[in-house]
């Protein structure tokens, strides 16, 4: 059931990226199905009770916003921040060995959890100085990753790559965006420029693997244009 769940938040991120929202009220609705089913079967074993699901998240939002429910006053983001992470540090009795790492959990998706791991190295003083240095680091990271592939070296370019991606996530962070966001865009371009030539293809009765490279070349500009307009 928790894959279901997962299927459809990504498809409704899929649809707020693409700004459809048509899709978007389906699958929020998709969304809503699956959280709802899974309480359900909780509390239709008699393990959780639809309300003690209810009244534990509206607690934790009162109890985590002490300047919206309470009277306490933060001026700035990052006061936010810090509020909010010592009120939820304090909620549980962590082991003395606990590393400020432990919060992220180790299922997420690679490009997320890695964004989460950085923002959190961050907030505790671990960050580059502007945003030049982190290209910088992208840099050298490539420059390592040229040499692993250089030296036949398989397991060390699939680790320098690793490197690549994760400067990169810094990159989107420091730059004020999420990288995910950035790459689902992405994708969606290529994706609507890549249909755009198999169907310039299908009219022209030609297929992708018979053309010589200067001409897929010339179908993929003209895919490009014609979805840029």
């Amino acid at each position: 059931m928790w894959k279901c769940l997962a299927e459809e938040v990504y498809e409704l991120q899929d649809a707020i990226v693409n700004d459809d929202l048509d899709n978007t009220c389906e699958e929020m609705g998709d969304v809503l199905f699956q959280i709802l089913f899974i309480m359900a079967i909780f509390h239709d074993a008699k393990q959780i009770p639809i309300s003690r699901v209810v009244d534990t998240v509206v607690e934790k939002m009162v109890r985590r916003h002490p300047h919206v429910y309470g009277s306490a006053v933060v001026k700035t983001e990052k006061a936010l921040l810090d509020q909010w992470e010592q009120i939820k540090t304090g909620e549980k009795d962590w082991p003395e060995t606990r590393s400020a790492l432990d919060s992220v959990p180790g299922g997420m998706p690679g490009l997320l959890r890695a964004f989460k791991v950085s923002k959190i190295a961050v907030r505790l003083g671990f960050e580059w100085e502007n945003i030049h240095q982190v290209l910088d680091t992208v840099k050298n990271e490539i420059a390592e990753f040229e040499a692993a592939l250089e030296n036949k070296n398989e397991d060390e370019a699939v680790l320098e790559f690793g490197d690549i991606l994760f400067s990169l996530v810094n990159v989107a962070r420091y730059a004020g965006f999420h990288p995910e966001t950035a790459l689902s865009r992405s994708t969606a371009k290529f994706e609507g420029r890549f249909r755009l030539m198999e169907a310039e293809l299908a009219r022209k009765n030609q297929s992708l693997e018979s053309l010589s490279a200067a001409e897929k070349e010339a179908f993929w500009d003209r895919a490009k244009r014609s979805y840029d307009k």
